[in-house]
């Protein structure tokens, strides 16, 4: 059944709308760097700041506080828009905000199958309704060794699942992204699409993980994921899936995207492990902040999340289980 407006019902708090960061000097730009430990640092000026197909929503959001922040100074709006992974729209990292224009989204709808009580098909503006907006501060680390720290906003993905009522038998949560020629006509070949993620129940229950739609106090711009998307602050960054249009419960560990292409550096847990090379060096990060050349600081256990998380895996081999 549809669920429109008044299907998934919730009261919007009002607040104080969160500002967007001013826009930061062209010569700030990180666009690219070598792995650490295998070469020097690459800065490389850019003619433009943002490119002008990059698109970004403009819409305010109204945010509540919320208390799972960290301190940490935020990665420019500016470079959190513009260095971003999102193969659908090419494989270089400027690549979606030069071609993410062609992402339509409205409307907009997500699936709710598998192990649940019901299937329900919902529309995003009522997903968004649902629960108070949070405005959360997460640390956010790639694979490829460089993190941010991004105001993203949302509500944890565990009111969402309450509502959909998973039955018992229902051990992951599979998150499935657009992939329409329409939206993404430019996918590049050799992938198994449309992007696939998942997350043990646990995981996905856990309030750290977040159901979002915004950053930076506005709408997602397509390039980060618009309109929804999951925050897994403890997992490497491509576990979190973009552009979902399906999530799916299952009794079955659900086959994942990049897990399927290289398994041996994309494990389906992926937490944030300094002491499992996933490909490369994961023991330091290069921060990507305001200033003009990133800083290397040292990778924590799971992002630096551990005392909220470290129990989902008591007792579990983390070099085994990555």
């Amino acid at each position: 059944m549809l669920i429109r407006n008044g299907g998934i019902e919730g009261k919007i708090v009002s607040s104080e709308i969160t500002p967007r960061q001013k826009f930061f000097s062209r010569r700030d730009v990180l666009t690219g760097a070598t792995a650490l430990g295998v070469g020097a640092l690459v800065l490389k000026q850019v003619p433009g700041l943002i490119h002008p197909g990059a698109v970004h929503a403009d819409e305010k959001l109204a945010t509540v506080p919320s208390k799972y922040t960290v301190p940490d100074a935020q990665t420019p709006f500016s470079k959190a828009t513009t260095y971003n992974n999102f193969y659908e729209f090419g494989t270089d990292k400027g690549d979606p905000a030069k071609y993410a224009h062609t992402l339509h989204t409205r409307p907009w709808t997500v699936e709710v199958t598998g192990l649940v009580k019901q299937k329900k098909t919902a529309d995003i503006d009522s997903i968004m309704k649902y629960r108070p907006i949070e405005s959360r501060v997460y640390r956010h680390r790639c694979v490829e060794a460089w993190s941010m720290v991004i105001p993203w906003d949302g509500y944890s993905l565990s009111e969402f699942i309450a509502w959909a009522e998973p039955l018992p038998s229902a051990k992951y949560v599979q998150f499935l992204s657009d992939d329409k020629s329409s939206d993404m006509p430019d996918k590049p070949g050799g992938f198994d699409w449309p992007y696939s993620e998942g997350l043990r129940m646990d995981e996905a229950m856990n309030p750290l993980c977040l159901l979002t739609f915004g950053c930076y106090g506005e709408a997602l711009p397509n390039q980060n994921g618009a309109p929804i998307r999951v925050v897994s602050p403890w997992k490497y960054g491509f576990k979190n899936a973009k552009s979902i249009v399906k999530i799916n419960f299952t009794d079955k560990q659900p086959h994942t995207l990049w897990n399927d292409a290289n398994p041996p550096f994309y494990g389906f847990y992926s937490n944030v492990n300094p002491n499992v090379d996933n490909g490369g060096p994961q023991s330091h990060e290069r921060r990507i902040d305001s200033s003009a050349f990133p800083k290397t600081i040292p990778t924590q256990m799971f992002n630096g999340y551990g005392d909220q998380v470290a129990s989902l895996y008591a007792g579990m081999d983390l070099r085994k289980y990555y």
